[in-house]
């Protein structure tokens, strides 16, 4: 089959370096135009290496886009971590149209952020999908999902890095394989038992020292390593990183204990003990962080 990359980054390359080591015919790469100041795109670098053409549109929305994947006469589009927006006319394009990775159980978690909106919500499972993308925001038919548990100290790196990067590379090829065997499902989306959020960002990083202390571990796994839940600290944004759950209390915000194993915060309900920070002076273990910045027992966080 005549197979066209369109993705980016350390997943897309991940894809493309799977279909070589098969011997797949990929005739061409998209990916996101360079930035300046910023590295190659990695997926960019494999591209060229192997002797592969790269195109980079700034945008799919135009004819001259429309043109260029037609002008690939490909059977096939893999969208391995795309962002821009793809109409349905370049999506259809090829002769078996396009696949989408989307890392969660869709129609659950459509949108940016759907690794770490389950982890925020205190979900224990999640997934991913390959999808046949349309014009809606993840709401195309599914081809295929593959699920995973979501422990109770993983984070968002642990999620993503060893478990839903892995599975979804994987699931890219076995889903190439039903596409080239006719038997690639389209099963349409119920929306209504879906949910749809956007970016998991600052604002959402953001600890309210009176919720639970299990609503906070939540919000700082969902954030590490990004966005990095955050709180205040003398006027100053502190991130947290790692962290675990204790059975203290005291007023929200409230540095109950310091020593080695970390810095005990109290929360509406119970407290959060926080391992490693990143301050001012980068990431450091809290006690660094409570040594270096004069953190004492009875301080409070976040201006509560």
């Amino acid at each position: 089959m005549r197979i066209v990359v369109h993705g980016q980054q350390a997943f897309g390359r991940a894809v493309l370096e799977k279909l070589l080591e098969q011997g797949e015919n990929v005739v061409a790469v998209c990916t996101a135009p360079d930035k300046e100041g910023r590295p190659v795109d990695t997926l960019k670098e494999l591209a060229v290496e192997s002797g592969i053409p790269v195109h980079q549109p700034a945008s799919w929305k135009t004819e001259e886009s429309l043109t260029l994947m037609q002008s690939f006469n490909a059977d096939i589009c893999m969208m391995a971590y795309v962002l821009l927006f793809v109409p349905e006319a370049v999506i259809n394009a090829p002769k078996h149209g396009s696949f989408q990775y989307h890392p969660s159980l869709l129609p659950m978690h459509r949108g940016p952020s759907s690794i770490n909106w389950p982890i925020a919500m205190g979900a224990t499972k999640t997934g991913l999908s390959i999808f046949w993308p349309d014009n809606g925001l993840d709401e195309g038919p599914i081809l295929m999902q593959k699920t995973c548990e979501i422990g109770s100290e993983e984070t968002l790196a642990d999620i993503y890095f060893k478990k839903l990067f892995p599975m979804g590379v994987d699931a890219m090829l076995e889903s190439l394989e039903l596409v080239k065997q006719g038997n690639a499902p389209k099963i349409v989306q119920n929306l209504d038992n879906g949910s749809y959020e956007s970016w998991f960002g600052k604002k959402q990083a953001q600890i309210n020292w009176s919720d639970s202390a299990s609503k906070i571990y939540n919000i700082i796994r969902a954030g590490n390593p990004q966005p990095g839940a955050w709180t205040t600290h003398n006027d100053a944004e502190l991130k947290i990183y790692d962290s675990c759950l204790s059975e203290d209390n005291g007023q929200p915000g409230e540095v109950l204990a310091i020593d080695d194993s970390g810095i005990t915060i109290a929360a509406g309900q119970n407290a959060v003990q926080i391992k490693r920070v990143r301050g001012d002076g980068g990431k450091v273990s809290a006690i660094e962080y409570a040594s270096g910045q004069g953190l004492s027992v009875g301080d409070v966080l976040g201006g509560q």
